[in-house]
This record gives structure tokens, C-alpha cells and sequence, in this order.
């Protein structure tokens, strides 16, 4: 009987794979471009294409001033309840919001183009895709006839890339679901059941500004960057020496991503800002890690005459450990992955931090799945050419339907 129920699932997605190709191409279409994070046009949109399905998604919109004092200018998350009768409520929970497309493209970022058995754009791997894979998942079991209990919470929220707490950690803060058990998006087809944390800070190094004819009239803030820049650079091969136990992930990391100071060519820099990153492995603790963060600046700082150095926390995203409670869905997604993709797929960690640890956080077993291929740079996520095997997404969608099958079928 099993057997059977999987192959209707497997027969409804493989029907229904051309309306989710243009689901997904819709979905492609409208930018999210997060900075700057406009994103309430892309949420109306996705509403009315499930409302095309007979699905209500309630649209919650951030408050504005909340949105704006997080950088961003418009938030509005969706939430389709399906119930089923009494039972556990699994969330499925996909974010819109992706980094700018950058430089390099090929292709249309915003195309939605199919070439060769690829949907290009930018979002069509991380994680627009899994709008299409959780969707046509869930329609898939409610199509199949099965009895059901429980129920499916589809999340598609907006805020991933600036730390999930106006995505779904605002959905989970104000109750607006409720999940015994939550499948995130994705990156590929790994199971993955743990990730490291990342604690982000904005440097700024104060002196003063001066005419380059008359140095010493000016503190040059740019020179004491350089060794704060020196000093965490140098950190890494500290971090190096400490690898997680974690399968998957390695060290913690620091990167400096962005510079910026001085006001011309001709003039001492009186202000410089650096805007650091540092990857914390599961074993860490983020106290910790922020409080010798900060005396490592600080100490490379010291002893600078006329230069003076403030430190502000843009973002603390703990690691994502694994819960007891996620066996079963561990249990359906690397059964299922391994059947359909042939190889065998087993839980792992990663190196990147995402909002699936909100749900964790608040002890709600969490796992990370979804559509693309087994590594992000196959797929160019986050890079020109961004793209999703169609094929990949297929399988996913069947996938993510067995799974919820064997949580929810009776």
C-alpha cells in the first residue's frame, strides 16, 4: 500500500512538473534584491499564483518602522495553513529574499530562462525554487486520496538574508504558526541537520581628517585599520587549529567583507568602517566568540594615538544544532533522497548559518532540504548564472512529498 501511495505522489508531481517550471519562472520574475529589500510586491504575487491553486496565503506585513530600523524597506510574509484532522503540523518554510545578481550573467538574472534542462535566474537555487517545491508537494499528498492527520504550515518569508527575524522569527514570535516539525529550504539535495553560527560587526575606526600636504595636522584612521585588519586576519590560523565534530563543518572563520572611509584622494581618512563576519562552528560559545572578537580589535587599536574605535553587533545567528526529536524526518528525507537521486544521502552539517536554527532555537526539530544539487557552487547560488536542474527539482518535489506522506498519512 505504501508502495503505491508513493508512486501516486511520484505520478501527481511528474504530471504537474510544467505548471511548477512556470510557477517557479513566475516566481523568478519579480526581484528581491536583498539590500534593499523591497519585497512586499514579490509576497502579493506569490499569494495571488497560490490563490490560483485554491491555497489562502494570510499576508503579514512587518511594521514598517521595524523593517527600516532593520535596513530593509518591506516585509510581508505568507502562511498557508492546511489541516487535516488532529496530528502533528509540519512547517515548510522557503525564503524570497536573495543577494543582488551582481555582475557576469549570461543570462536574464530575472528571466526565468529554461536552457538545457536549467532554469536560470537569480533566486532559482536558493530558494524560490523550494516556493515550488514545497508547493506542489503539498499538492501532491492532498491530491493523492490518502487519509491525512496533522497538518502543513507553507512559510515563505523574506528576511534570510539579513538573519530570519523578521521572517519567520517573527511568524514564530507572534504565534502565527505553530509546527511540530520543520523542513527548511535548502541549498541541495543533502539532509542537513546542523550549521554553524555567525556573529557580524560593524568596526568603525575614528581619527582625524586632514589635508595629505600637512599630514601631521591628521590621525589617520585608515592606517589603524590596517591593523585591526592585520590582527584578524591573523586570527584565522588560530581557528584553523579547531575543527567541529560536526560531519560537513570545519573551522570558524573570519572575512572582512566590506571597506569603506576617506573622503578624497588628497585627504587623510578620519573615519574608516569595516564590516566583519565571523563563522562560529557548533562547539563555540557566541559569548564567548563576541567577547574575544572584541578584544582582539580593540587591543590592535590600543596605544594609537588620537584614534579611537567603536564596535556595533549587526547580527548573531547561533549554530544550529541537531534535536532529538528529528529522527523522523531525517529518517523520511534521507530514505527517500537516497531511493530517488541513487546515491546514498545522509545527514550532515554545513558551514553556512540559516534561519532554519529559529526553529531549533525554540526546541522545534528542524532539517534542512530542498531542491538543487548536492553543493551550492554547482549551482552557482549566489553567483552569475544562478540555476536549478529541473530534473533536481523533480525529484525534491517528490521527495519532500514522501516525506510528508509518512509524517502525515495515516
Amino acid at each position: 500500500m505504501t508502495d503505491t501511495a508513493y508512486d501516486t505522489l511520484d505520478a501527481y508531481v511528474d504530471a504537474h512538473f510544467d505548471e511548477q517550471v512556470r510557477f517557479l519562472q513566475e516566481l523568478v520574475r519579480v526581484p528581491t534584491d536583498t539590500p534593499p529589500g523591497d519585497n512586499t510586491p514579490h509576497a502579493l504575487r506569490t499569494r495571488e499564483l497560490l490563490q490560483a491553486f485554491g491555497y489562502d496565503a494570510q499576508a503579514h506585513e512587518v511594521p514598517e518602522a521595524t523593517v527600516r530600523a532593520h535596513g530593509l524597506r518591506s516585509i510581508t510574509n505568507l502562511v498557508v495553513q492546511r489541516r487535516y484532522g488532529p496530528g502533528r503540523v509540519v512547517a515548510l518554510n522557503a525564503h524570497g529574499d536573495v543577494v543582488p545578481p551582481g555582475e557576469g550573467w549570461t543570462r536574464d538574472p530575472y528571466g526565468g530562462e529554461v536552457v538545457g534542462g536549467r532554469l536560470y535566474g537569480r533566486a532559482a537555487a536558493v530558494s524560490k525554487c523550494d516556493f515550488s517545491t514545497f508547493t506542489f508537494a503539498t499538492r501532491a499528498l492532498e491530491a493523492s486520496g490518502a487519509k491525512l492527520a496533522g497538518g502543513v504550515d507553507l512559510l515563505f518569508t523574506y528576511d534570510e538574508e539579513f538573519g530570519g527575524e523578521l521572517g519567520p522569527g517573527w511568524l514564530l514570535e507572534h504565534g502565527l504558526t505553530k509546527p511540530d516539525l520543520e523542513i527548511a529550504a535548502g541549498f541541495s539535495y543533502q539532509v542537513v541537520t546542523a550549521h554553524n553560527g555567525c556573529l557580524q560587526l560593524e568596526v568603525t575606526v575614528h581619527g582625524k581628517m586632514g589635508h595629505a600636504a600637512v599630514p601631521q595636522t591628521a590621525v589617520d584612521a585608515l592606517q589603524a585599520a590596517t591593523r585591526v585588519l592585520v590582527a584578524l586576519y591573523a586570527e584565522n590560523q588560530r581557528l584553523e587549529r579547531t575543527r567541529s565534530a560536526v560531519k560537513g563543518i570545519g573551522h570558524g572563520y573570519v572575512n572582512v567583507g566590506q571597506i569603506a572611509g576617506g573622503t578624497n584622494t588628497n585627504v587623510v581618512p578620519g573615519k574608516v568602517v569595516l564590516k566583519v563576519d565571523r563563522r562560529m562552528i557548533p562547539e563555540e560559545d557566541p559569548a564567548a566568540v563576541e567577547a574575544g572578537l572584541r578584544a582582539l580589535i580593540e587591543d590592535a587599536a590600543r596605544g594609537q594615538a588620537g584614534i579611537t574605535v567603536q564596535i556595533k553587533r549587526l547580527l548573531l545567528a547561533r549554530a544550529m544544532k541537531p534535536l532529538a526529536g528529528n529522527e523522523p524526518l531525517v529518517k523520511a528525507l534521507t530514505t527517500h533522497a537516497s531511493a530517488l537521486f541513487g546515491e546514498k544521502i545522509e545527514a550532515s552539517g554545513t558551514p553556512l548559518y540559516t534561519d532554519a536554527r529559529l526553529f531549533s532555537e525554540r526546541d522545534i526539530p528542524a532539517v534542512i532540504y530542498g531542491a538543487g544539487p548536492r553543493t551550492v557552487l554547482e549551482s552557482n547560488a549566489k553567483r552569475a548564472d544562478e540555476h536549478i536542474v529541473l530534473e533536481d527539482l523533480r525529484r525534491a518535489t517528490k521527495v519532500v512529498a514522501r516525506t510528508l506522506f509518512d509524517l502525515l498519512g495515516v
